[in-house]
């Protein structure tokens, strides 16, 4: 059985996910500031901004380019603070960024799942192994996010929604990582297409569980499209396998934004 799509987050294992999130800091910029709004940013590496530069802090690849600090900027919240740490897995989540959350939290992102069904790994299998080697360790991550994500999900998102009552919380999906078809120096094609249906499952999964917390889920796919590694105008790094500063710009920030209500 070959495994649909699976992808995560966080290539660049050279955050810790036990390093201590920015102090709250008041969002800058021209835009009007919204004292109703208090967001809080958690999540991996596709949320802290691994591979986009501008980091305010190394450890955890945190970048002024991410969609996070992009909307803060042009929302100017009331407060903003910014725990999403690169290589981040769920229980990371749970021992260093929820407590950032309180009862006066109107707005949360998150993107997580990713690292804990193994992305870096499977990467690298793929990209240095056979096609059946990487196609059965996308098996086993597809098996890991629909047997086990799931519970590990719900009691992640449970957690938020009592840390944070009265918060709107927008979950933040991958995106495909490759173009399907045709020549792609980066990978072959049976490859890509297998990478891209594990991020089918995974988003699948995210969305499902999400939606069940009373969630809003923002679909990076679509956002993407058009702009994986292989096109012409890619948004995603082919060297580190993560969002460029551009890709958070026009795919992932209007994707998030248009999830806010």
């Amino acid at each position: 059985m070959r495994v649909p799509r699976l992808l995560t987050t966080a290539l660049l294992a050279l955050a810790t996910a036990f390093a201590v999130p920015a102090a709250p800091a008041s969002a800058a910029g021209n835009a009007t500031q919204n004292a109703a709004e208090n967001y809080v940013a958690l999540g991996d590496s596709y949320s802290s901004g691994t591979g986009a530069g501008d980091y305010s802090d190394v450890l955890c690849t945190r970048s002024g380019n991410a969609y996070p600090a992009r909307w803060a900027r042009l929302s100017a919240p009331a407060s903003f603070t910014f725990a999403a740490c690169g290589g981040a897995k769920i229980p990371d989540v749970l021992n260093n960024q929820v407590r950032y959350l309180d009862g006066s939290t109107t707005l949360v992102s998150i993107s997580i799942g990713g690292n804990d069904s193994g992305f870096a790994s499977i990467m690298l299998t793929c990209m240095l192994s056979s096609q059946a080697t990487c196609e059965q360790r996308l098996d086993e991550a597809a098996d890991y996010a629909r047997d086990e994500l799931p519970r590990e999900l719900d009691a992640l998102y449970a957690t938020i929604r009592d840390r944070a009552p009265n918060a709107e919380v927008v979950v933040v999906g991958y995106p495909y990582l490759y173009k399907e078809g045709g020549f792609c120096l980066s990978m072959g094609s049976g490859k890509r297409t297998a990478i891209n249906d594990g991020a089918d499952v995974l988003n699948q999964v995210i969305a499902g569980r999400a939606a069940a917390a009373g969630f809003a889920f923002a679909d990076a796919r679509p956002a993407f499209a058009g702009h994986e590694i292989c096109t012409s105008d890619p948004w995603i790094s082919s060297t580190n396998i993560h969002p460029t500063a551009e890709g958070h710009e026009k795919g992932y920030l209007p994707a998030f934004s248009a999830a806010v209500s």
